[in-house]
């Protein structure tokens, strides 16, 4: 007979029975007339009060508006990519901190994990913004956004790498020792390689997060596409039209992520990659 594993969902829930999947379709039938109907409302919310007027809308006929908007978008991947870099390398960091065999240099790491982990990322940056440059240090609006951002995200990151390092089978780090292989060689060579492999879908998720994050770039008025799409509002005074394309844009990014990062769990349940022990707290 075929061993069949069960996974968490089969062992918490039983397959629902003709009534259960009546009553589910129902439902969902409910809830798709009920979003319709709110739906409806909304557009005639923005009828009644003027919105749809051609005047709030015209100016996206423009190819100058669609070119500002995508510098600012630019500006906002760029920000998001260097931010994402520096979260994976501060990450790692503090996940070798927290993996250390010392424990005062453990507890130092776990208290900065928790730290940033703890402090809003609007915190960061006003500490980047306000306090760094009375210390005499002079930083660029990119790097005002990029490095409250990453420290922010850190802490998390920290934690997910350390579930993959986790995760790997303790038997791969003895058969290198054993062939004597130092233990640094063995985490880097061995260890961290599967445990990367492992994490690829939570890191993107993540990368998800740094992009919502970098919204707060209006604060240190770096050009992205959030502060762009400030500069056409007080242009065009039309703030409900220029923020309702600005947020389907940022819709299909974190869409397009979060369908590249589901793909990656799909291939690393198919290569029989091992569950990934979720260490974060909440």
């Amino acid at each position: 007979m075929k061993d069949k594993r069960l996974s968490a969902v089969d062992m918490l829930y039983e397959e629902p029975g003709p009534k259960a999947k009546r009553a589910t379709a129902i439902a969902t039938t409910i809830s798709l007339i009920l979003v319709a109907l709110l739906l409806f409302y909304v557009i005639r919310l923005f009828y009644v009060n003027g919105q749809l007027q051609p005047k709030f809308w015209s100016f996206f006929t423009k190819w100058t508006t669609w070119r500002f908007l995508g510098k600012g978008l630019i500006g906002t991947i760029e920000a998001a990519l260097a931010a994402g870099v520096l979260t994976f390398c501060i990450g790692f960091l503090f996940m070798v901190g927290r993996i250390c065999p010392y424990r005062v240099i453990r507890a130092v790491a776990t208290v900065l994990v928790e730290f940033t982990r703890g402090v809003p990322t609007l915190l960061f940056i006003y500490f980047f913004f306000l306090v760094i440059p009375q210390a005499g240090i002079k930083l660029n609006t990119f790097w005002r956004i990029a490095l409250p951002v990453a420290i922010s995200a850190s802490g998390v990151v920290a934690e997910v790498l350390r579930s993959g390092v986790n995760a790997v089978p303790a038997g791969q780090k003895e058969a290198a020792l054993s062939l004597g292989m130092r233990p640094s060689h063995v985490f880097l060579k061995v260890v961290f390689p599967q445990a990367i492999r492992y994490v690829i879908p939570a890191l993107i998720s993540e990368l998800v997060i740094v992009v919502k994050d970098t919204t707060f770039a209006y604060v240190v008025n770096f050009p992205d596409l959030m502060q762009n799409a400030k500069v056409l509002v007080s242009n065009y005074d039309s703030m409900l039209p220029v923020y309702l394309v600005v947020a389907v844009i940022y819709i299909l990014i974190n869409y397009t992520l979060n369908q590249i990062s589901a793909a990656a769990g799909r291939r690393r349940v198919r290569a029989g990659a091992p569950k990934v022990q979720n260490t974060q707290t909440v």
